[in-house]
């Protein structure tokens, strides 16, 4: 029986475990860079949380909203004038320099905040391949749905990226169930498959354990082969 599972998200900013799990276990990953961009409201893709001192906390990358009408992912660009990077840097060099692998992990982290793509998609696409890469997860897997000929909108839409890339099952995250209509999938024979995924615990250097927070978090602190283990990448 022919099963090839395909994963569709927006390019999120230094995501968590459970984005990379999606990646993991699925045979296509689609970076969904084509669709409208929010004009209000704060968003995944150009902040997350990391710890520091007092408990989780936004890191943010600043973003250019000073356009008119309609924007995708694709088409935003960051604040020009504004030192972000340098700070978040700092922030992630003064919180976690005491974690157990501050030292193996703190270069690479550096050049991933550091890349200088000014585009919001393209930075956020190219900092989860090279996380992906160091963590042994193949570059092979990973699409954009700009790229690929697509038809519809919302249930339609996505189902018509799952066949452009030849697969008939699409795994779908948490919080799915109000906008998916499993009949639809069903008569274009896509199996949808739910994600389900539940983060492992870990140790983590400020105090009780928060979870959601940004893969930084859990490279610095279990580290490269830690982070594998808690994926299930073997």
């Amino acid at each position: 029986m022919f099963e090839r599972v395909a994963a569709i998200h927006q390019p999120n900013f230094f995501p968590w475990l459970g984005y990379f799990d999606k990646i993991v276990r699925s045979d296509v990953f689609i970076f969904l860079d084509h669709v409208q961009f929010p004009k209000k409201g704060g968003n995944w893709s150009n902040r997350v949380k990391l710890i520091d001192g007092k408990g989780p906390d936004w890191i943010t990358a600043p973003i250019a909203r000073n356009y008119h009408g309609f924007r995708s992912y694709r088409e935003m660009r960051f604040k020009e004038g504004v030192p972000w990077r340098d700070k978040i840097l700092r922030t992630i060099e003064v919180n976690y320099r005491r974690a157990p692998f501050f030292l193996e992990n703190f270069d690479f982290v550096a050049g991933l905040v550091l890349e200088g793509e000014s585009g919001l998609a393209a930075y956020n696409e190219i900092t989860v391949r090279k996380i992906a890469v160091r963590l042994g997860i193949g570059e092979d897997k990973f699409r954009r749905s700009s790229e690929l000929i697509y038809e519809g909108q919302s249930n339609e839409m996505l189902i018509s990226l799952v066949q452009a890339v030849g697969a008939d099952v699409y795994m779908c995250g948490g919080g799915a169930d109000e906008y998916q209509r499993p009949e639809v999938f069903k008569e274009a024979g896509v199996t949808l498959m739910e994600q389900n995924f539940r983060p492992t615990q870990y140790a983590q250097i400020h105090g009780e354990w928060v979870p959601g927070l940004s893969m930084i978090d859990a490279l610095l602190n279990v580290g490269n082969h830690g982070v594998r283990k808690l994926l299930g990448i073997s």
